[in-house]
């Protein structure tokens, strides 16, 4: 019960009524139940205070002047779909209540208001909204710890990465994750560190590529007070900070070889010294190192030390680039979209067939970064519920375009397998069809359904 009232005192409510008497009698009886109410004359009001400020439910007149309590309901639940709304209303009919619910009210009631149903109401209310704001606060929390299941991939590459990094976790070996930039690597490191028994312990990032090397080596070891100029103070270093835990070295191939030295030294004696100092200070950290380059090309060149090879290389994991895994892009532009749409409030539900089809034919030099950024673009630019191509136009003007006259899957080539013609098929129709689903249907001679398992077949949905 405790928790409940402490859940009440700091909720929020937004009352809107262009009844000002009877306005401000729900303001006085919610303020004595513990509430926190703001109030709005009219719909028009509401949905700008909605915008200003978030409230832990609004509880509104469904008749009033300017806008509707049913128009302002849409336009709130286009702002934020998680603000529980009651209605109330003093022409009760089940016409007007099924409207209201089906447009996203959470409850309904009638004038005059029966005291003990509404505050049941809007405490039913409140603890559903604050217990789904809880869940999302933890599924956050949650998806900050990359474990295997947080990363998104179906193809066998994917499967069989995921596999490795399942066996390698439960280890202290040090590993060395390989690949492009944008593929994922820092997620791999942190899908080891978050199944490992380090998993309690801290997770450190450090980009080697980012310091200079007299920054590197402060930022990694640590200094003591008056080692250089600006050393005002003693500073732990990153080793120190991820004691019991794992530290994360991105682009270690950036390191100078005097730097590798002393990585060396470190990995070998499992003990630091600052920067500046003469002692030496134990550290139980676990390593994961990643790189974009090719370490047994830069070892032959001289540019990386063979023995800090050998020790950063007991284990190594390559993450396949984004063309080497294509099936997976439609997962992962299908979750970018959900999470961007609910981050920047627009209702878009998917890609067109002919969009996912030229997401699927490009190279993506910048892996999954660039896919999440050209997502998030398209959606930002969105003006409709589904992604078009003009949504994605610096990136489709770099792609192969279609003679005047013709589309992408204008010619069947005799080279092209059964599935791949039936494909191009489906999708050159929809395209005449305008994405119509029901219409290309009946041009192609086969139900709805039939095409939407093709669809979901061709990974098109």
């Amino acid at each position: 019960m405790k928790r409940t009232e402490d859940m009440k005192r700091m909720s929020t409510v937004l009352v809107v009524d262009d009844d000002l008497a009877h306005r401000t009698m729900l303001r006085t009886l919610l303020s004595g139940w513990g509430y926190d109410v703001s109030e709005a004359p009219d719909g028009e009001a509401a949905i700008e205070s909605v915008n200003q400020r978030p409230f832990d439910l609004v509880l509104m007149d469904i008749r009033m002047f300017k806008i509707s309590g049913i128009e302002a309901l849409e336009e709130i639940k286009g702002i934020n779909p998680s603000i529980p709304v009651i209605i109330m209303t003093a022409y009760a009919s089940v016409e007007t209540a099924v409207d209201a619910l089906k447009k996203g009210a959470y409850d309904y009631l009638t004038k005059p208001l029966d005291f003990d149903e509404l505050r049941l109401a809007i405490q039913r209310a409140v603890e559903h909204h604050n217990l789904k704001e809880e869940n999302r606060l933890l599924r956050e929390i949650l998806g900050r710890r990359f474990d295997r299941r947080n990363i998104i991939g179906q193809s066998r590459a994917m499967m069989e990465l995921l596999e490795t990094v399942a066996q390698v976790a439960p280890s202290e070996a040090t590993v060395l994750v390989t690949g492009e930039s944008g593929t994922g690597k820092e997620m791999i490191a942190g899908a080891i560190h978050f199944n490992s028994p380090r998993r309690d312990g801290p997770f450190v990032k450090i980009n080697c590529a980012a310091l200079t090397e007299t920054l590197l080596e402060s930022e990694l070891f640590g200094h003591e007070k008056g080692s250089f100029t600006g050393a005002d103070r003693r500073r732990e270093g990153k080793f120190r900070q991820a004691d019991g835990g794992t530290l994360f070295l991105d682009e270690v191939s950036e390191m100078s070889l005097a730097m590798q030295v002393k990585l060396l030294r470190v990995l070998q004696e499992r003990e630091i010294t600052r920067v500046g100092g003469d002692e030496s200070i134990k550290v139980d950290v676990r390593v994961i190192a990643a790189t974009n380059r090719d370490l047994a090309a830069e070892l032959e060149k001289g540019r990386f030390r063979e023995d800090l090879y050998y020790r950063l290389n007991v284990v190594t994991l390559a993450v396949p680039p984004l063309r080497d895994r294509k099936e997976d892009i439609p997962l992962l532009a299908q979750h970018f979209l959900e999470m961007f749409s609910e981050r920047n409030r627009k209702a878009v539900k998917g890609f067109t067939p002919l969009v996912m089809d030229r997401l699927l034919r490009y190279s993506w030099p910048g892996n999954i970064r660039e896919l999440m950024n050209t997502v998030e673009r398209a959606v930002v630019l969105s003006r409709s519920e589904y992604l078009h191509e003009e949504d994605f136009t610096p990136l489709f003007r770099e792609t192969e375009s279609p003679a005047p006259g013709k589309t992408l899957f204008a010619n069947t080539s005799e080279n092209m397998s059964l599935d791949q013609v039936e494909k191009a098929t489906i999708l050159r129709t929809l395209e005449q069809a305008g994405g119509n689903k029901s219409e290309a249907a009946r041009r192609l001679g086969i139900t709805r359904r039939t095409l939407h398992q093709k669809l979901k077949k061709y990974g098109m949905m």
